[in-house]
């Protein structure tokens, strides 16, 4: 099956809408992604933005060792970390576009959303399909299917061909229950132009592409959470204070420097002996570490 190119377009036939670019209303989707489980955001990322993170990506997968099982891929390169190490990525973090559908979907569980992970996903030559799955499965199966816990995109870095790897997904699969498996025939690839982007949910049966193109097939991969669940990367390994002090204020909130929930996230520091109280996530930043955690 081939995928929609009608901009919103109504999916009767196992299609995902796709929608134009930058000028995609967030809402639009929400209530596709509702609907389907997935749509396609066309060239959200242009040329020349494109291009740099390219740029910057590409001494990253090389320095990244294939898979060691089939799931994540023998052919597969798999790189982490990204925002430490390819600043264009804190602009893909952020697009309003994404950041906003996120905070939309995710927004009757959370008042705020977090970053569940960034990377890039490698798919080079003679890998074979990966098992299809739910990323929801993240948490061991423990949340309710009443709860969407996450939404997902993947950014095409290179073009994605039904050849080269394109992601495998299955429109609807987001409300079938857990043990229905997917039919061939029930399968779309998410085939798209390098800069557009698949956005899914957590619950929707999808996985990566078997390659046969000759070419490697590279993807990145970011991932938005509820505020109240533990993000599958480890964002504070990742980037402990004294990176993440050089992020924007914004993205240094989305990975988790901000508190969650009424009392989520505070602190207390060991390495100053006069001040054992706990503290607001957001000093761990602050040039005077002296936001104090108060209640009521």
């Amino acid at each position: 099956m081939t995928v929609s190119s009608s901009a919103g377009e109504a999916s009767s036939t196992g299609e995902l809408k796709r929608f134009p670019g930058v000028e995609t209303d967030p809402a639009a989707i929400v209530a596709a992604v509702a609907q389907d489980g997935a749509c396609i955001v066309e060239r959200l990322l242009e040329p020349g933005r494109l291009l740099q993170l390219q740029n910057e990506l590409d001494p990253i997968i090389d320095a990244s060792a294939f898979g060691k099982d089939g799931f994540v891929g023998r052919r597969t390169r798999r790189s982490g970390a990204l925002l430490a190490h390819a600043p264009s990525s804190h602009e893909i973090a952020l697009d309003p576009v994404i950041l906003g559908a996120a905070r939309g979907f995710l927004e009757p569980w959370t008042k705020k959303v977090q970053l569940m992970l960034t990377q890039t996903i490698a798919i080079g030559d003679g890998e074979t399909a990966q098992l299809l799955h739910r990323d929801r499965l993240a948490w061991g199966g423990h949340i309710p299917r009443s709860i969407e816990p996450q939404l997902n995109t993947i950014w095409a870095i290179t073009d994605f061909t039904e050849q080269n790897g394109a992601t495998r997904i299955v429109p609807g699969s987001h409300t079938w229950p857990d043990d229905r498996e997917a039919t061939e025939d029930e399968v779309t690839q998410a085939a798209m132009s390098a800069g557009s982007v698949l956005v899914y949910s957590g619950s929707v049966i999808h996985g990566g592409g078997a390659n046969n193109s000759g070419e490697t097939r590279v993807g990145l991969n970011m991932d938005y959470c509820l505020d109240w669940l533990r993000q599958e990367e480890n964002q504070y390994l990742c980037y402990p204070p004294d990176v993440a002090r050089q992020f924007p204020e914004e993205l240094a909130g989305l990975i988790g420097y901000t508190g969650g929930g009424i009392t989520l996230g505070y602190w207390s520091d060991l390495d100053d002996p006069s001040d054992r109280g706990i503290k607001l996530a957001e000093a761990a930043l602050a040039e005077q570490q002296d936001a104090r955690f108060t209640v009521g």
